[in-house]
């Protein structure tokens, strides 16, 4: 299972998509639970996937040691905005097998968004991880003066990331003209990266996509019982407080609560009321929990971006059957498109 360890509430940024720092009273900045607790629910699972999140985790590298002094787990990791990654003592960096650090395409993108200079730090960031074996995933956040194909593309040419994943900047900002860049820009985008992965694919090299690589792999492998990230079932976060939450941003939605550290249960069907008939459930599981149950952009809002998601999924599904005839043909093995999203921390739905 996946263990997002929430090591403060403060972050370092503001960047324009979500504003900083988690109030106080919300997320403490400090740790207010026994650590032992954590050690006991954690240890529990021999398959523990354990990710740091904030706010942003590496404002408390102290915490960071602590549990990973602490705890035993099967993997760990860490979501940060890259820009504090050497506050962490290299030696812990080196027991880490995975960092996402959030960029979002070129540098331009990237510095509107998130601050001037940003994206400097962050590329020269990940080169340093990856130089210690950490494997690194760009963590992009998509919004509307983005071309996804761009900047996917941008960030793979680096050189610097084994691995790239995006979500849209929808439902949980200010609602914006997104159906007219999704059907205008976006989906155009996908369609030619989608085309880029298949070419690659035909070279026998099987280009990280996380968006493309865990819906191919719930075709093949396993569908997804809820919303892909696992949230609520296959994934859990731990608040600053010792709260047990289905998912990360809730922090404040009593929805969101499975319980504390001394006692929680997980969502016995996670798969939301709405998605149980829908042709794309077993890739799909919901897209994602908050946006089910918050629907900032009301009814329609929350349709026009439903829409979008299936029609980017029929757009990817529509190469399955290229697919199977390369890994008949020996070009690919079928196991090398094996994707699990909750030993990562990502979202296989933008």
């Amino acid at each position: 299972m996946l263990w997002l360890v929430l090591t403060t509430g403060k972050c370092n940024l503001a960047c324009d998509y979500c504003g900083g720092s988690f109030p106080k009273e919300i997320v403490p900045w400090g740790i207010k639970y026994d650590i032992n607790k954590l050690k006991v629910n954690i240890e529990r699972d021999p398959n523990a996937t354990v990710i740091f999140y904030g706010g942003e985790p590496l404002m408390n590298p102290k915490f960071i040691i602590q549990v990973m002094d602490t705890v035993r787990a099967k993997r760990w990791g860490i979501q940060t905005n890259g820009i504090a990654v050497r506050l962490l003592p290299e030696i812990y960096w080196k027991r880490m097998d995975v960092a996402l650090l959030s960029i979002d395409g070129r540098e331009e993108i990237t510095d509107k968004h998130r601050g001037k200079g940003i994206y400097k730090v962050v590329v020269k960031n990940a080169s340093y991880l990856k130089n210690l074996g950490v494997e690194t995933i760009a963590r992009m956040a998509v919004t509307q003066d983005a071309d996804i194909y761009e900047e996917v593309m941008h960030l793979l040419s680096l050189g610097v990331f084994d691995k790239v994943h995006w979500q849209l900047n929808v439902i949980w900002s200010e609602r914006w003209d997104f159906e007219s860049w999704a059907y205008s820009s976006y989906l155009p985008g996908i369609r030619r990266l989608v085309d880029y992965f298949m070419s690659e694919l035909e070279r026998g090299k099987i280009v990280k996509i996380i968006p493309f690589l865990g819906v191919i792999s719930a075709h093949f492998f396993k569908r997804y019982r809820g919303v892909a990230c696992g949230a609520g079932y296959d994934s859990v976060s731990i608040s600053t407080d010792g709260r047990v939450l289905s998912c990360p941003i809730a922090v404040r939605e009593k929805w969101a609560e499975l319980g504390t550290l001394d006692s929680f249960k997980l969502l016995e069907e996670p798969l939301p009321k709405e998605c149980r008939n829908c042709e794309f459930k077993d890739y799909c599981g919901g897209r994602c929990l908050y946006t089910i149950h918050e629907r900032y952009w009301g009814e329609e809002g929350f349709k026009i971006v439903d829409d979008v998601t299936k029609e980017y999924l029929r757009i990817v599904l529509s190469r399955v059957d290229e697919i199977k005839e390369l890994i008949k043909e020996g070009v690919i093995r079928l196991e090398d498109l094996r994707y699990d999203p909750t030993e990562d921390s990502t979202e296989v739905i933008p």
